[in-house]
């Protein structure tokens, strides 16, 4: 039926790459996207500081329905981040802390909701990750429509199942799973070069003179 769909037969991808996204942060993997990548705006952490990142499970849904979100959960693998377009809508919470628990009973990796969520104060206590819009004590619907593991988009960022989520203090973005790999080897090294820089700083060994060279470059 238009709008009920179940599409499961994306590949995820490898846990051990996955985790290695983890130790790096969302700014310098934004960088090394070449910064053109929207970055899931105006979706904000509501458990904590905890890194989120693992592989996407996509739900697209009608607003203030989680009728597909309640799917998704029973076919999600161990460490999933469930990914939920629901328009941005802030009528009616998606999650709340029934689904939260039932999430980390199954080891799920968290959850971004591109609208509202509620029992914040569960959500935060349990420290479970949970990227979300808003707040709203309204419960939802679940009648459907709604699609699973189809591209969505959250925060004007698109996702499809398998890309690996990673969210931190800095906010969400999603590696697709196809340059996974050349990325986080852009990343790593970014974050070698830094880990460099912060050291010449506390050594007092840093060179400044690039600031001087850009000047006289562009005739100053």
């Amino acid at each position: 039926m238009l709008g009920f769909r179940v599409a499961d037969g994306f590949r995820r991808p490898a846990n051990d790459l996955v985790e290695k996204f983890r130790v790096i942060p969302t700014a310098i993997i934004s960088d090394n996207m070449n910064r053109v990548f929207a970055g899931g705006s105006g979706l904000r952490p509501f458990h904590g500081d905890n890194v989120m990142c693992g592989s996407a499970l996509t739900v697209r849904t009608r607003p203030g329905d989680n009728l597909m979100v309640h799917k998704a959960l029973d076919i999600a693998k161990p460490g999933d981040i469930i990914v939920v377009d629901a328009s941005g809508d802030m009528t009616n919470a998606i999650i709340g802390e029934i689904m939260l628990r039932y999430a980390m009973s199954r080891s799920l990796g968290g959850f971004v909701i591109d609208g509202a969520i509620r029992d914040t104060s569960a959500i935060l206590s349990a420290g479970f990750p949970v990227f979300a819009g808003g707040v709203t004590h309204r419960g939802p619907y679940k009648d459907g429509p709604g699609e699973i593991g189809v591209p969505v988009s959250v925060g004007g960022m698109v996702v499809s199942s398998g890309d690996i989520v990673i969210g931190d203090t800095d906010g969400l973005i999603a590696v697709p799973q196809s340059h996974a790999e050349e990325i986080l080897v852009l990343a790593t090294a970014q974050q070698d070069r830094e880990a460099a820089i912060l050291q010449s700083i506390a050594d007092r060994t840093i060179d400044r003179s690039w600031v001087d060279q850009t000047l006289k470059s562009k005739g100053v």
